[in-house]
């Protein structure tokens, strides 16, 4: 019966379309600017350290100025985000998960979200090469050395022209004025994704957190009075999850948001290969897509000489129809280099390592998630681990499947594609948490894990592989047809 319904999502009530918010017995609490005050970032001598107070207690409101007040995060979220409080209706013709999917990865949004890029490479110290792309290629009016940066982190196999990522990025980069935040952005782009080039052997997968530490070390250094803000999408959450959770409250990220996070990977490999549909249709291919990008790369890796991965890689590419299981098992288990745990010894290895559930007990800034219940290629959801961190705002939708949240008529802007109902939640959340005063996460060059310069690189002291040197920087991106299939 529910399944038909969803054929006739325009027969539901609002109500029952109202996004849910699970929040724990204990909720944190956060220092406000009120909304008539202007904003000024807080420094060390204006604020107390929230984890130096009672950051439970809505009492211990002594330091507080008549341009601030004291509220609970879901105080926060039920004032500041309204999206979350409203229903979301998905457009009658995308009536459930997987048409959302579908539409997703099949529709053409080269009509709207323009958003160019200038990219920087970084060696880093591996020798592996990441690629960052710096939007918008010149300041908006009210930008300024202050004005926040948003990191992205996409998905299996994106990079920052996936039509997710310009949805955000072409309105929060937007003056404030405008009915944007007036922010910067940084596309993270994995190795030999989105054309930057593999130099290494060594590829990523969704639970090393190596190179986005690199990519914020850079990031904090050229804007050291900015706010990072950080976003992540698919396995690109699942990475962002696993580092806030690992960095706790020396996170160079003051909040966060994850969409469509894949979380326990055991699980939800169990059920998206285990169910015949999802299997052939989803699982074949998000297994295509890896293939594709190992096979642009294999005269590469082939000229590094012998490696762990040059021995699996042909393997795994002479597999007919693979399943993602089967490019797990047989390349991304070898591919993480000489990180601890590698090679793993199975998929299912891997997916226990790397699922980003366990980290998020050690969150300890705003960080939002959310996720479709009909998402066909994420079946669990973890409401118990997230209710225990007073730090986390876990939201579901009764319907958006994965990474799509399309709401309107068939023909939204003017015959082009339909809005994408995350947007609003998203730039709500990072408006909200850019008005807390309270000092979050280790902004700033002078924060977080000290840094040294040591043979020609930029390093993270303490850490093996964290560390960089520019190779290139203002190269133009331009938007280009990829034979991978978008919006995974």
């Amino acid at each position: 019966m529910g399944a038909m319904l969803s054929l006739f999502t325009f027969l539901i009530p609002n109500h029952k379309l109202i996004p849910i918010i699970h929040f724990g017995s204990k909720i944190a609490h956060v220092t406000v600017r009120r909304k008539d005050s202007p904003a000024v970032l807080p420094t060390d001598d204006d604020h107390i350290s929230l984890n130096k107070r009672s950051s439970l207690d809505p009492r211990s409101d002594e330091s507080k100025k008549p341009s601030e007040k004291w509220m609970s995060l879901e105080e926060l979220v039920e004032e500041r985000v309204p999206s979350l409080h409203r229903p979301f209706r998905p457009s009658w013709w995308l009536p459930n998960g997987h048409f959302q999917t579908g539409y997703t990865v099949v529709a053409n949004f080269d009509s709207v979200d323009h958003v160019t890029y200038k990219r920087t490479l970084l060696r880093v110290l591996d020798g592996g090469t990441i690629g960052l792309d710096f939007t918008p290629v010149t300041p908006v009016r009210d930008q300024d050395e202050t004005a926040p940066v948003i990191v992205v982190l996409h998905g299996l196999t994106g990079g920052s022209q996936e039509p997710y990522v310009r949805s955000i990025l072409a309105t929060a980069c937007l003056p404030k004025a405008d009915g944007g935040l007036g922010a910067r952005a940084v596309v993270v782009n994995f190795r030999g994704c989105a054309g930057v080039p593999l130099t290494s052997p060594q590829f990523y997968n969704g639970g090393n957190t190596d190179d986005i530490r690199t990519a914020l070390l850079y990031i904090s250094a050229i804007y050291p009075r900015a706010p990072l803000l950080g976003v992540g999408f698919s396995l690109g959450a699942n990475v962002l999850t696993r580092y806030m959770g690992e960095e706790g409250s020396n996170s160079r990220l003051r909040a966060g948001v994850v969409l469509a996070c894949p979380w326990d990977f055991v699980r939800n490999s169990a059920r998206l290969e285990g169910r015949w549909l999802n299997r052939v249709i989803y699982s074949k291919a998000l297994a295509r897509n890896l293939s594709k990008l190992f096979s642009k790369h294999i005269a590469t890796v082939k000229s590094f000489g012998p490696s762990v991965l040059m021995d699996h890689l042909p393997e795994a590419l002479a597999l007919k129809s693979p399943f993602l299981k089967d490019m797990d098992g047989n390349v991304t288990i070898y591919c993480a280099g000489d990180y601890p745990h590698t090679p793993f010894r199975s998929a299912d290895a891997y997916y226990l390592w790397a699922g980003g559930h366990w980290k998020l007990p050690g969150i300890q800034v705003p960080f939002l998630a959310i996720n479709s219940v009909d998402d066909p290629i994420v079946a669990e959801i973890p409401y118990e681990i997230a209710s225990k961190n007073p730090w986390v705002c876990l939201t579901t939708t009764r319907f958006g499947g994965h990474i799509g949240w399309f709401e309107g008529p068939l023909f939204g802007r003017k015959g082009e594609p339909p809005h994408r109902w995350m947007k609003k939640p998203v730039l709500e959340w990072f408006a909200a948490t850019l008005d807390i005063t309270d000092k979050l996460g280790a902004t700033g060059i002078n924060e977080g894990n000290p840094r040294e310069t040591k043979d020609g690189f930029e390093r993270e002291v303490g850490t093996r592989w964290v560390g960089y040197r520019v190779l290139e920087t203002g190269i133009q991106i331009h938007a280009n047809k990829s034979d991978l299939l978008q919006g995974l």
